[in-house]
């Protein structure tokens, strides 16, 4: 068990493509049929259901931003997910996107904080001190450095330059750090 101290008034934050679902590297996950959950994810979140009262998504998706999807291809994506995981007794609060491309200015996306934000602004009760942010790339661990969250990286081929407080494997391997 790791040493945080974590209670009912946790928050997780997680990213999608490389953490939940298998990412298709140099491009989007465009359908339900292309969505595939990591290994264990099911069963990690579920895991996870039981710790924290509130368990919240945060993904860039710029493929919207480039006309490759629309954002109705992305709530059939993350309803189909929520559903997988509410019949294995796990759950999703809500997903929050960035639809914006990486060169557009004031963009939502990673690591900038304004999804946090907004998550704060309709779930007051969160506490960014009290909050964990796992991703596995850059964009996502400064991103919740920026809030003040403790933060897990998620081992992926992708450079490492900003260190996380922790580093596993997969989702299933921080459950079982988690666990009691």
């Amino acid at each position: 068990m790791l040493e945080w101290n974590i209670d009912s008034r946790w928050t997780l934050f997680l990213d999608r493509d490389g953490v939940i679902n298998k990412r298709i590297m140099g491009g989007y996950v465009q359908s339900i049929s292309e969505f595939e959950f990591n290994e264990n994810v099911p069963e990690a979140i579920a895991a996870f259901s039981t710790l924290f009262p509130s368990i919240f998504v945060i993904t860039n998706q710029q493929g919207i931003g480039k006309g490759i999807m629309t954002e109705c291809n992305l709530f059939d994506i993350h309803s189909y997910m929520i559903a997988e995981l509410k019949k294995m007794n796990g759950f999703i609060t809500k997903c929050y996107h960035a639809p914006e491309l990486k060169t557009d200015l004031n963009s939502s996306r990673k690591p900038n904080k304004t999804m946090g934000l907004k998550a704060k602004e309709e779930f007051p009760f969160i506490d960014f001190k009290k909050s964990i942010m796992v991703g596995d790339t850059d964009s996502d661990i400064l991103f919740g450095k920026n809030l003040g969250m403790k933060t897990v990286r998620i081992k992926t081929i992708e450079p490492i330059h900003i260190e996380a407080d922790l580093t596993v494997l997969n989702l299933f391997e921080l459950s079982k750090k988690l666990s009691l």
